[in-house]
């Protein structure tokens, strides 16, 4: 059902939204505080321009769950970044008492997801699985990239999710389509997604969901570690080493290698990044060169020198190539075993 309602907030500043149909809101001069109605709650949502963004820690009264521990927890893994920053695994949060956290705050969540070619195959066990798996009771539109709209399946979406589907360009280089991806991907936030999303995850359509994702993940910008190279040390991670190259990293710096099979984080912290993997592949396709690993040489330069402010563990994106490890105690998405040669437009070179 779609609504069109405007709200007036102290006479100052007035509101207008047409899309389906949620709680009021509105914006509050001065301090740009946001606050909603939605089953009779009044939450703190946003700060200064009026922008989404993680507000207060609520939950509310009469919430049972497990009482947390100042003793106990995962010790076989690092679970704060050398910044300060949550490296999360499971064992390291409670998805009743962080999902109730952010059900509140009721952020409007975009997936992008580009199936171009051979890949809209996997659109039917993405999204099926998706929606067994991927917060749950959230708002979620899946804006869906292809070049063939009539392959794109029938799914049954539960209450607050949508797909959305964007017509892109055929690709002769599998390579074309992870470049291309950044540029449709920025113009499509920037003249449309801005309007209908407050939180953005950027993610593969060759995966699949087997165990809950929740508000763990939200976080100004985060990332997820390779499940390859997790126990590298720097001078091993794949970044791209030639200084011609706008992605070029010393093979003395480094962090982490971070995959850009998934991403999220704030919309426009998101644009921000998705803009730029763009434009410094387009700068290095005018100096004929072209980054190692396409866009995720550029994230990963990206993320090294301004800080994830929250790191996934390898338990958001594992691949059914790989034997599931013992610090790996949920796999929660998969990448697919497929025929690369098959299913890419140049056979996967």
């Amino acid at each position: 059902m779609y609504s069109f309602f405007v709200s007036v907030c102290l006479h100052r500043i007035l509101y207008v939204y047409h899309g389906p149909s949620i709680s009021s809101f509105c914006l509050c001069p001065g301090n740009g505080r946001m606050w909603s109605e939605r089953n009779n709650m009044k939450t703190d949502l946003c700060q200064d321009n009026g922008n989404w963004k993680i507000g207060k820690l609520e939950i509310q009264t009469g919430l049972k769950y497990a009482q947390p521990s100042t003793m106990i927890g995962r010790t076989d893994v690092n679970s704060v970044t050398n910044w300060n920053a949550p490296l999360v695994w499971e064992g390291t949060f409670d998805p009743v008492v962080i999902d109730a956290i952010y059900k509140r705050m009721d952020p409007r969540v975009a997936v992008l997801l580009f199936a171009v070619g051979k890949y809209t195959r996997f659109l039917k066990g993405f999204l099926e699985s998706a929606e067994k798996h991927f917060l749950v009771d959230f708002r979620v539109t899946y804006y869906i990239f292809t070049d063939n709209k009539g392959d794109v399946p029938a799914i049954e979406l539960a209450e607050g999710r949508n797909i959305s589907v964007i017509t892109v360009p055929s690709a002769k280089r599998w390579q074309e389509v992870v470049l291309g991806r950044m540029k449709w991907a920025a113009a499509t936030i920037d003249n449309r997604i801005r309007n209908e999303a407050d939180y953005l995850y950027m993610m593969d359509i060759d995966s699949i969901f087997h165990n809950r994702i929740g508000a763990e993940t939200f976080s100004q910008l985060s990332a997820v570690l390779h499940r390859g190279y997790r126990n590298s040390k720097r001078t091993g991670f794949p970044y791209e080493r030639r200084p011609k190259s706008k992605a070029f990293i010393p093979v003395d710096e480094g962090d982490y290698y971070y995959t850009a099979a998934i991403w999220c984080g704030y919309l426009e912290d998101m644009y921000k990044l998705v803009k730029y993997c763009y434009t410094q592949s387009e700068e290095d396709a005018k100096n004929n060169i072209e980054a190692v690993w396409q866009e995720e040489s550029h994230l990963n330069r990206y993320l090294l020198y301004n800080k994830p402010t929250k790191v996934l563990s390898p338990e958001y994106l594992w691949s059914d190539y790989d034997k599931v490890t013992a610090e790996i105690k949920v796999v929660r998405v998969s990448q697919v075993i497929k025929n690369y040669r098959e299913v890419r437009p140049n056979g996967g070179h």
